[in-house]
């Protein structure tokens, strides 16, 4: 789960701000940009996860769809590689959540004051250093918020997991929910299950509250 989280958040966040940043300027086509980008969202953790299933199996997925087209070597083996497959599931995690994320830091991003931004353009400060340096700290706010819902993601992921690839193949993709689960229900082992499930309260609150606190202190400030 360490290995999920330590790239999931930041790669979900890059590309949520990155789609947030390019709306806010005021694309063409504004409303069916959001809706492509929130279409995953709608869709459940289950169907997601079957979705990359079919995709990435190596007999008839997009490995397949190569070899037909003439790449005979071709071969994608992620999911069903005890060293790879937890990329997998990042994969499909990053973009089932991407959407969500960038209608958040939207949010923030629609809040700077205008006179901010004009500020940016009459100084000249290049794009990338405006965002970094100025407009990221000041929607503090929204990235506290989007950093608990990926963190609220990564200590319940389950469902895609099942789905993709059941936990497997042998531990490599097991997570914590999964392991209460498994015991709980199927080994009957409901002591083991019930400090598992005690411990992965106790790792949420950690994770959850310390942002929370950021998220309401930032707001304070802002006021």
């Amino acid at each position: 789960m360490a290995l999920f989280a330590v790239i999931f958040i930041p790669v979900t966040l890059l590309i949520a701000y990155t789609m947030a940043a390019m709306i806010n300027r005021g694309v063409r086509g504004e409303n069916a940009l959001r809706t492509i980008y929130l279409y995953p969202f709608a869709m459940s953790f289950i169907v997601t996860g079957l979705v990359w299933r079919w995709l990435l199996d190596p007999t008839f997925g997009v490995a397949d769809v190569a070899r037909k087209l003439g790449f005979e070597s071709a071969s994608f083996d992620w999911i069903v590689n005890a060293d790879m497959a937890i990329f997998t599931i990042i994969i499909a995690a990053v973009w089932h959540s991407a959407g969500l994320v960038m209608v958040v830091l939207l949010a923030g991003l629609r809040g700077v004051d205008d006179d901010l931004w004009k500020a940016i353009r009459i100084e000249g400060i290049p794009a990338w250093k405006a965002h970094l340096f100025i407009i990221i700290p000041s929607i503090g706010a929204s990235i506290a918020t989007a950093l608990v819902l990926m963190s609220l993601t990564v200590v319940r992921l389950f469902d895609v997991v099942v789905a993709m690839t059941g936990g497997g193949p042998g531990i490599a993709t097991d997570v914590p929910a999964k392991f209460i689960i498994d015991h709980m229900f199927e080994r009957q082992q409901v002591g083991l299950a019930s400090a598992a499930a005690t411990t992965l309260l106790l790792l949420v609150l950690v994770v959850a509250v310390p942002l929370l606190f950021l998220k309401n202190r930032r707001k304070g400030v802002a006021k």
